[in-house]
């Protein structure tokens, strides 16, 4: 079992970000986070990076049931998607699995739940499009 779902699209970073943010909220999440590698990379090391983009994504309600199952589990959130320049046109949107992770902790109230996230990120990396 892969630790991410992964999808090739033939757009800039910027579109891809913004497809991968509506589908994401279409399915209760939210973007809290976002890192701008590229910009960082060269800020703190004057290193040029490609175009690549973490986000943070939250749904409140699958993070406060984490939560209340498992104090720490907030080391494992929120949700990472990256988009990342590929060259030639495309882009890459990948994220995390979180039943892989989750499966780590042993907790089975956290497994069940992973589940239900993780059908969500599969399927929103599958409507990518």
């Amino acid at each position: 079992m892969n630790y991410y779902f992964a999808k090739t699209l033939t757009c800039s970073v910027d579109v891809a970000v913004e497809k991968v943010t509506v589908l994401l909220k279409d399915h209760g999440f939210g973007i809290i986070t976002r890192i701008n590698v590229k910009e960082t990379m060269k800020e703190k090391l004057d290193v040029d990076f490609r175009d690549y983009i973490i986000l943070g994504a939250c749904n409140p309600g699958f993070a406060l049931n984490a939560l209340n199952s498992e104090d720490k589990v907030g080391l494992m959130l929120p949700c990472n998607v990256i988009v990342q320049d590929k060259g030639d046109g495309k882009c890459e949107v990948a994220a995390i699995n979180p039943k892989t992770v989750m499966q780590s902790i042993g907790n089975p109230s956290l497994t069940d739940l992973s589940c239900k996230v993780t059908e969500i990120m599969d399927l929103v990396i599958r409507k990518l499009g």
